[in-house]
């Protein structure tokens, strides 16, 4: 038998049996567009929240007032602190010798009000070295002034949306609007740029860390950001500053250090066991498809038993007729493959183009879930076609009933 034969062969059978055809074409393809859909919305995750760290920098650290003493894992993010960090400290950390800039942060939701509207906003008090540290620009104005960190001043930064819902279609430049007790005069839009870590910058009122503390009567800091000169500081950075605040702290280290790379370490290993995971129950669907092949070929071959003894009486080798069999299962799970992983790309395509978010299924996911479903295809057709191998020409071409 010429391969030219086998392959007529199986599209005769394939076209023969439209209805079966069709139904395995769909379940094979409904598994592998399941891997690409599952493993497409992982990666997309995956890869939001690394770009989103990435703003960072990977040579930032961040410092936390409070320290737990549990080890392993991602490093906690709140805890319970003898001590506060203070404007003080930030200044001594900005000097020491592989730090190039430092940002301190206070943070609190307060009323915000300017001719007779008002809202609640999220109050940002840091430094001008806050918007380097977060790649954050201004779409109008100017940024907050190089400022000594202990001087309050009542100017403001804000977002897009808290510029609208303030100031509607009136100039914001240079207006006054009230922050709890106090005035600020706008000198800046912030350029759109989202949600960012938890943070929405569209609705952020932005102040000098000082005004903040009065603001919110509140000495203590939220958190500091510290940049190193180069990525190849981060460990002795970190000495560096666990050193200088035990010192400054009496002796006892009461903060946190989280680095950019060990926070993306930490999201990227979850959210790969994830991606894997979704891949695995997603696989699942590919088996029930080949237990479905298995049934659908051990009804075929009963059904074609005149056709196998005819084969067999004109010498087609018991490898051959298996080859019939597993080729069509084979041609069922290419086919119904390459339309399920089309079908999975169009969808994640438009996904991207509604949400703008990188969603889109890895190369691994992709070429695992054809090999998948061309793999069980054959597997789960290989015990009916052995059947259909070892009938006899004589047994096979005997008529049902027959003696």
């Amino acid at each position: 038998m010429r391969a030219a034969d086998a392959v007529a062969l199986w599209f005769g059978a394939l076209r023969g049996h439209r209805s079966r055809s069709l139904m395995l074409l769909l379940a094979i393809g409904i598994g592998v567009l399941a891997v690409i859909l599952l493993t497409g919305l992982a990666e997309g995750a995956r890869s939001f929240v690394l770009d989103e760290f990435s703003l960072l920098g990977r040579n930032t650290l961040i410092v936390l007032p409070g320290r737990k003493e549990t080890t392993g894992g991602v490093p906690p993010l709140t805890g319970l602190a003898p001590r506060d960090l203070t404007l003080q400290d930030a200044q001594a950390v900005a000097r020491l010798p592989a730090v190039r800039r430092v940002a301190p942060l206070q943070a609190g939701l307060i009323e915000v009000s300017s001719g007779g509207r008002s809202r609640e906003a999220f109050v940002l008090g840091t430094s001008r070295s806050f918007f380097a540290l977060r790649q954050l620009g201004v779409s109008q104005g100017q940024l907050l002034p190089e400022l000594p960190l202990e001087q309050a001043e009542a100017v403001c930064v804000i977002g897009t949306t808290l510029r609208r819902e303030l100031f509607g279609s009136r100039p914001a430049l240079g207006e006054w609007l009230r922050a709890g007790d106090r005035r600020f005069r706008v000198i800046g839009i912030l350029e759109a740029r989202g949600e960012s870590l938890g943070m929405d910058f569209a609705e952020l009122l932005v102040i000098p860390v000082a005004s903040a503390q009065a603001l919110f009567n509140r000495e203590g800091l939220f958190r500091l950001f510290a940049e190193v000169r180069s990525p190849a500081l981060l460990e002795s950075g970190k000495r560096q500053i666990l050193a200088l605040l035990k010192e400054r702290h009496e002796g006892e280290e009461d903060v946190t250090l989280i680095s950019q790379d060990s926070m993306l370490a930490a999201f990227d290993d979850i959210l790969g066991a994830l991606g894997l995971a979704l891949a695995g129950i997603a696989a699942v669907s590919l088996l029930v498809a080949g237990v479905l092949i298995m049934n659908v070929t051990w009804i075929a071959v009963s059904q074609r038993t005149g056709e196998i003894g005819l084969l067999k009486a004109l010498g087609a080798t018991p490898t051959q007729v298996r080859l019939l069999f597993v080729g069509e299962a084979g041609l069922l799970a290419l086919a119904g493959g390459l339309a399920g992983l089309a079908l999975g790309e169009l969808l994640l395509w438009l996904a991207r183009l509604l949400w703008d978010l990188p969603l889109a299924a890895p190369a691994w996911a992709r070429g695992g879930a054809l090999l998948l479903a061309f793999g069980v295809a054959m597997l789960f057709a290989w015990l009916p076609a052995a059947r259909a191998a070892r009938l006899e020409p004589v047994a096979a071409l005997r008529p049902p009933g027959a003696r």
